[in-house]
């Protein structure tokens, strides 16, 4: 059999769709070289294509219009082999926070993509009947779908995939029936957050299928970038947390969370509860003897699944599922919330937002101010609640709208774990200040992984949990990390074998680690050596890539973001946490807490560069080389002042 040669992309194709499906129509267009440098890829240079086309109107734009765009960006890792390479990001404005979300993915799409020639799509418009997009190296066929709307993530996946050559997107009722948290399912693996796909059914998209391999990914400097992702690889895989995830998967979180105290139990009532065991993934590894089911590329191996008593192979729940589904609602039994997670999959909708959303209207209910059949330990009706969110019956009508719209309508907005719209997962910042301080903060609402200091203070211990000291530092800090591994679209996990196994943090003493994180954390952040992410990203994309130019872009998608929310209306009000977290401290955890967040909040604002308000200054944008839009009264107020 003769072989075909493929043909091979060095770095980038610097190749970008952007695709109305109001008129079926589809364009070419590269980045200019200043944004491939200043963003990397991935969500930030989503968020800057955005940024650009939408400007003064971003506020205005109704996330579920024909005028909302929906980028999927494939970041520079894609495809090239370095460690946990297979990322995705996805970005649009939520109709849930009605702000800007980013969501990251390590389904099979993005590798179908980048390999049929193109490094990203950008979507606006609204079809007039449902729709496939097919992509190939040609560009994109429209096809009608109506016979595939209203079927769920996994039979329509079955029913768009005709070659293992393909990748697809794919919603399913949830998004179809306006679920605002519904999500997007990419293989066995979603973007999750805030509603994206929401947006996909607004636009009477089904699915977007990608045809690739026909394309290799090399890098520029070929023997840079081995020798590179073979150190990369090492170090990843001997630090113990990843060692934790790849046994025990991301519920390894949980025995840490019981000790430490941030465990929600009832609706975050609570911060502990030794029943907590029975879901551990220490636990669920001997209950249903796990295997690995991970991503392409995977290094950290933290996907996994296993048996259930009904003899069906299920995927383990992430530990955020497990959390909000499980003593958050009063229930400690692993395989209900196996069969409630299959579920939610299946039907598509954001596992975190709809477990927080259930647990308000059970609390809700518990104090009058709504009526309802849910109830804290009671779990035999959730495989219903579930089915009626997904398609908006009865009281799952309501609860589709998320926590937050909810608690305006009936009250209890004390209680409803969210910020800015977005529910929060399965931390209890009352265990961890800074954490509390990460979820008022982050970009997109309530997300644990805008900077994770929780990580740095219930279970490295490199912080002290109730302290303010050097939490704002630590925080804005690690965001801009963060978003910088977010635009080269590598997993957030790899980042314990990038900073903690280089030898002169793996040598040190924990006691002086924590010392001069604690007292010193500008000299810490500045000893802290992740050259081999910056050293990847310039030996596959050919351009020259300290360690602080990195950091640099990663601020600088952050910063945009954080300014693109403004103009959605977003100021210090609401850079603020649930007064439950504020105001209660007793709890079943005996250390008796609550946030103190605003003398973190005033230093955090200085070290980011942002006015009283929480606004980006003048001087902070024009720093970043960010563009700050000045025609109209709304944008003039929110730089000058």
């Amino acid at each position: 059999m003769e072989t075909i040669q493929k043909e091979r992309i060095i770095g980038e194709s610097r190749k970008y769709l952007e695709i109305d499906v109001s008129t079926r129509t589809f364009q070419v267009f590269s980045p200019s070289e200043e944004d491939l440098t200043d963003y990397l890829g991935g969500s930030g240079l989503g968020l800057k294509l955005i940024y650009d086309r939408l400007g003064e109107r971003l506020g205005s734009i109704d996330p579920l219009g024909p005028d909302n765009i929906l980028a999927f960006m494939m970041g520079s890792f894609l495809g090239t082999g370095a460690p946990c390479s297979a990322r995705f990001a996805g970005i649009t404005k939520s109709p849930l926070t009605g702000i800007m979300a980013t969501s990251s993915c390590g389904g099979p799409f993005g590798l179908a993509c980048k390999t049929a020639g193109w490094d990203g799509l950008l979507i606006r418009g609204r079809a007039t009947v449902p729709l496939v997009l097919r992509i190939n190296r040609e560009g994109v066929r429209f096809e009608e779908a109506r016979e595939l709307w209203g079927l769920e993530t996994g039979e329509t996946q079955a029913r768009v995939l005709k070659s293992p050559k393909e990748g697809a997107l794919v919603i399913g009722p949830a998004a179809e029936q306006g679920v605002l948290y519904a999500n997007i399912r990419s293989g066995d693996r979603y973007l999750g957050r805030a509603g994206l796909g929401t947006v996909m059914a607004s636009k009477n998209i089904k699915a977007i299928v990608a045809t690739g391999r026909d394309y290799t990914i090399d890098a520029r400097d070929r023997w840079t970038f081995e020798r590179l992702n073979k150190k990369a690889k090492k170090m990843i895989q001997q630090n113990s947390f990843v060692q934790g995830y790849r046994d025990y998967g991301t519920p390894y979180n949980v025995r840490f969370g019981v000790q430490a105290g941030y465990m929600p139990v009832r609706n975050f009532r609570d911060r502990t509860d030794p029943r907590w065991e029975a879901l551990s993934g220490q636990a669920m590894a001997e209950r249903y003897r796990t295997s690995h089911a991970v991503c392409a590329y995977c290094v950290v191996l933290c996907g996994h699944k296993g048996t259930y008593p009904d003899g069906k192979i299920r995927h383990i729940p992430e530990y955020e599922t497990i959390g909000v589904w499980g003593g958050n609602i009063g229930n400690y039994d692993p395989d209900l919330i196996g069969l409630w997670n299959e579920r939610m999959n299946e039907l598509g909708m954001d596992t975190i937002s709809a477990g927080v959303t259930v647990s308000w209207a059970m609390e809700a209910a518990e104090k009058g101010l709504r009526p309802s059949e849910l109830s804290f330990g009671k779990t035999d009706n959730i495989l219903k609640i579930i089915e009626d969110i997904a398609y908006r019956r009865g009281e799952g009508a309501e609860l589709a709208l998320g926590s937050r719209r909810l608690a305006e309508r009936y009250g209890g907005l004390d209680f409803a774990i969210q910020v800015k719209g977005l529910e929060l997962a399965a931390y209890d910042p009352r265990a961890g200040w800074g954490h509390g301080l990460n979820y008022a903060v982050a970009n997109r609402g309530g997300c644990h992984l805008n900077a994770y200091p929780i990580g740095l203070e219930a279970i490295f211990g490199f912080l002290p949990p109730y302290s303010t000291r050097a939490k704002a530092r630590w925080v804005a800090y690690m965001e801009d990390l963060f978003s910088a591994i977010n635009a080269t679209q590598t997993c957030l996990f790899s980042i314990f074998g990038y900073l903690l196994e280089p030898p002169l943090v793996k040598l040190t003493p924990q006691p002086i680690l924590r010392l001069a994180m604690t007292y010193m954390p500008r000299l810490a952040q500045a000893l802290l050596d992740y050259s081999g992410l910056s050293g990847l990203v310039g030996a596959i994309t050919g351009r020259r890539l300290t360690m602080k130019d990195y950091f640099l872009a990663g601020r600088r998608s952050h910063v945009l973001e954080r300014y693109m929310n403004t103009l959605c209306g977003i100021s210090r009000k609401d850079d603020t946490l649930p007064q439950r977290f504020l105001t209660e401290a007793q709890t079943a955890h005996p250390v008796l807490s609550t946030v103190r967040l605003e003398p973190m909040l005033r230093q955090y604002y200085r070290i980011k560069g942002y006015d009283a308000e929480g606004r980006p200054t003048l001087r902070t944008l024009k720093k970043l080389g960010i563009r700050p839009i000045i025609n109209s009264s709304q944008a003039e107020r929110v730089i000058l002042q």
